[in-house]
């Protein structure tokens, strides 16, 4: 199976828009197809390890806290620390565990995120990030959008989700955020959202993701993880996951 040189994607966007449901579709995708794939979980506020799967179906949980620790992040220290599911062999995931916070671990430096992630791309065919929103005090999330091959800005069609992108974008324009390797996504659109009130509200994008009840509900239950099968009220949610999926990594 061949696939581009686009190995590392960040997922960033407003609170709440989707980030986490997002990243971990794709990553359960491309997991199905057969790579390798790490999932990198940012968010230090509320770590979302409980959405993916159910504590039964977590094989091994540590933390991302003691990675960062580290004087220097290596492979076999990385590999030590995954996180591990029974149910999906493809993927290992990264991130603090619950009830830890940015203050359970020492602080660490751009240096180590970085290595965190170039040390990731050596372990697994495929990269997906999990970014939080705050990128003014969160080093994680600001180096996964510097490094990452591709990102993939979402947005809510809500005014305070318009909002919040608004007071970020002068953040963006920084250069060391490519402007050419970001993907502007809509998500969660619902029914009562025209096409036209989309334009209007948000400009131009790139994917627009539909709203899936029963991705809500997987949501709810904490089994992010779990297949997205091919019924009436998923299968267009599932459409656009593969068609993110197969854009930006080019898989065959």
């Amino acid at each position: 199976m061949k696939h581009s040189d686009n190995r590392v994607l960040a997922v960033w966007g407003s609170p709440s828009c989707g980030k986490t449901t997002i990243a971990a579709k794709i990553a359960g995708y491309i997991a199905d197809k057969g790579f390798d794939v790490a999932l990198l979980l940012c968010d230090t506020d509320a770590p979302p390890l409980p959405l993916l799967a159910s504590p039964s179906d977590i094989e091994t949980e540590k933390s991302l806290g003691s990675i960062l620790a580290a004087a220097r992040i290596t492979e076999n220290l990385v590999m030590q620390n995954a996180i591990t599911f029974k149910k999906n062999k493809h993927i290992v995931a990264f991130g603090l565990m619950k009830g830890e916070n940015s203050f359970s671990y020492p602080k660490y430096t751009q240096v180590q995120a970085k290595e965190l992630i170039d040390t990731l791309r050596d372990i697994a065919d495929f990269v997906v990030i999990d970014c939080s929103c705050h990128l003014s005090d969160d080093i994680l999330s600001t180096v996964s959008l510097i490094e990452a091959d591709c990102v993939l800005r979402l947005i809510n069609c809500d005014l305070k989700s318009i909002s919040y992108l608004s007071s970020q974008l002068p953040l963006l324009a920084d250069s060391r955020f490519k402007s050419d390797k970001q993907l502007k996504a809509a998500n969660n659109v619902k029914s009562i959202h025209s096409r036209e009130n989309i334009e209007q509200i948000i400009g131009g994008v790139t994917f627009t993701v539909p709203h899936s009840d029963l991705v809500e509900r997987q949501y709810l239950e904490g089994e992010l993880l779990k297949d997205t099968p091919v019924k009436r009220e998923s299968k267009e949610f599932r459409v656009m996951i593969e068609q993110i999926a197969e854009e930006v990594f080019e898989l065959d």
